[in-house]
């Protein structure tokens, strides 16, 4: 019932008609650029022939702040042409659920070149912390071979000048060494060739080692990849090293505080937002269910 004041210039359908056209690309209504802006949006509603809508463009904004609509950036995902998707990722959920002390987990993070990195930290308002800027990789670069435990939450790893099936074997090694009573483990690994060579495949068999490949274009799957956000944030952003002797020994200092404090709540809210990245185009869980269904 109305009470008073100035009567609603838009209906609950034109609301709509509104949100509707603000979710669509502009190019499928005839707009020649690929997405709206607030003037771009209100003067399209405007000069819309057949349903013209006057709204300015606060009250637009006003509007699609209250119905949830936001602007967000655009995410980009590849499809899986793997035929064997599904039994790959059982095979990872598997490991992860009925056999997390004896899973690992195995990737490359890298290149790392040594050039100062932009980051982030606590400073004056308007007065940022600078780093020098350069675009030159004068010592060229590194790659972290990592590994880690989904048992105990420990992670570790070494720093090698190239990718390669020797640098691969000697970290499937460390990780054979962490569980020294011989007893079968699980490493999940993506599918770079180095990691597929019949000597690794051979020294697997001879250990009791599974290895448990990642599907093709779902590197989100593999555990490991939610440390290496951490491990960028709190080693290279916002750095300056001189050269890679500091920068892996700076790494490796990293490492070791992580371990000790494996729970602290900025390691976890660190993980928690590098996870959410890695899998946030695709939305689904280990073995390839919905989250919503599989909650």
């Amino acid at each position: 019932m109305w009470a008073g004041g100035r009567p609603r210039l838009l209906s609950d359908d034109d609301e709509e008609f509104v949100i509707q056209t603000a979710t669509t690309r502009p190019t499928k209504l005839g707009r020649p650029f690929t997405r709206w802006s607030i003037r771009k949006l209100a003067d399209h509603l405007r000069r819309n022939v057949a349903r013209p809508i006057r709204i300015g463009r606060e009250a637009l904004r006003c509007l699609l702040a209250r119905r949830g609509v936001t602007f967000q950036r655009t995410k980009t995902w590849k499809e899986s042409s793997d035929p064997d998707f599904d039994a790959k990722l059982d095979r990872i959920e598997y490991a992860l659920t009925e056999r997390p002390d004896r899973t690992f987990a195995f990737d490359e993070f890298g290149p790392l070149g040594i050039r100062p990195t932009a980051g982030s930290c606590w400073a004056k308002e308007g007065r940022p912390d600078r780093l020098p800027a350069t675009f030159h990789r004068t010592h060229g670069v590194t790659y972290f071979h990592g590994c880690y435990s989904v048992g105990d939450d420990s992670l570790w790893g070494v720093n090698r000048r190239h990718k390669g099936t020797a640098p691969s074997l000697a970290a499937l090694q460390s990780i054979r060494a962490a569980r020294p009573d011989g007893a079968p483990i699980y490493v999940i690994l993506d599918n770079l060739s180095a990691h597929k060579g019949s000597k690794i495949r051979r020294w697997a068999r001879k250990n009791k080692v599974e290895l448990c490949f990642t599907p093709t274009n779902a590197s989100w799957a593999n555990p490991i990849e939610a440390h290496f956000g951490p491990l960028r944030q709190f080693t290279l952003a916002n750095s300056n090293h001189p050269n890679h002797t500091v920068q892996t020994r700076e790494l490796q200092r990293y490492l070791r505080w992580r371990n000790q404090n494996a729970r602290h709540p900025s390691v976890l809210a660190a993980q928690r937002r590098e996870r959410a990245r890695v899998r946030s185009e695709r939305g689904i869980r280990w073995g390839g269910r919905p989250l919503a269904a599989a909650a």
